[in-house]
């Protein structure tokens, strides 16, 4: 996994978002508990998740 950490620039500054290091594996967390760890998912299913979200 990257550790490049970013969030969506459509996030705005509220502080409630999701960041993602993207990579063969991509990293999710929450910006609010950064120390609570993050999830790892292969990047097959980070892209499967984006494009179901972005056709609806």
């Amino acid at each position: 996994m990257s550790e490049k950490w970013h969030k969506s620039s459509y996030s705005g500054n509220t502080g409630h978002c999701v960041e993602v290091a993207e990579g063969p594996i991509t990293g999710i967390r929450d910006t609010r508990n950064r120390e609570l760890g993050h999830l790892d998912v292969p990047v097959s299913e980070w892209t499967a998740l984006l494009n179901a979200v972005c056709s609806r």
